[in-house]
């Protein structure tokens, strides 16, 4: 009868963290407001949005500024406000080096966008890069985003994960607990 309850203590144990942990981490960047969304840049109420995209690794995979490989990546800016669109646009990849930009990587030079998509790739080496978009209008309108390819921050991993652990843990103890209480009841 007590392995009977611990398996089912067991089971329910890890359906339980198993839960808590995707569902924390399913919430990223998927369905959020505009205003909201950390992908999107405003500059005097104009709105640009990036995405970048590793197929090669997850086709699935959606990702802003912390791009998980190095290599190649797609990147899909998407010129939210319709004034952008009728703007030369100059974007711009440079790699970071401390304090003062570095060497261009690459650059673009976009005049027919009057859908509001600029699309393009980068292959770029583990590291930090800023990817600078500018419309070149009256006045110009000028967005940064930092780029960080492959670089594990292993303290935010921590921080993010800890409370799943407690979380876990307490469950655990208090569910040792009650079949030990129920053990004496019976």
């Amino acid at each position: 009868m007590l392995k009977q309850h611990i398996k089912k203590w067991w089971a329910s144990s890890i359906i339980i963290f198993v839960t808590l942990f995707y569902s924390g981490f399913a919430a990223a960047h998927g369905k959020v407001t505009l205003e909201s969304d950390i992908c999107v840049r405003n500059m005097a109420g104009s709105m640009v949005h990036l995405s970048t995209y590793q197929p090669q690794y997850d086709p699935e995979a959606e990702y802003c500024t912390e791009i998980p490989h190095e290599g190649e990546t797609l990147w899909v800016l998407d010129l939210v406000d319709h004034a952008l669109r009728t703007m030369p646009i100059d974007i711009k990849v440079v790699r970071n080096n401390g304090d003062t930009p570095g060497e261009t990587i690459t650059s673009l030079h976009s005049t027919n966008h009057a859908d509001g998509v600029i699309k393009g790739q980068f292959n770029l080496n583990k590291g930090q890069y800023t990817l600078s978009i500018t419309g070149l209008g009256i006045p110009a309108l000028h967005y940064e985003y930092p780029l960080q390819i492959q670089s594990k921050n292993l303290t935010d991993t921590f921080f993010a994960v800890t409370p799943y652990i407690i979380a876990f843990l307490l469950i655990v103890l208090f569910t040792d607990k009650y079949l030990k209480w129920r053990q004496i009841q019976h």
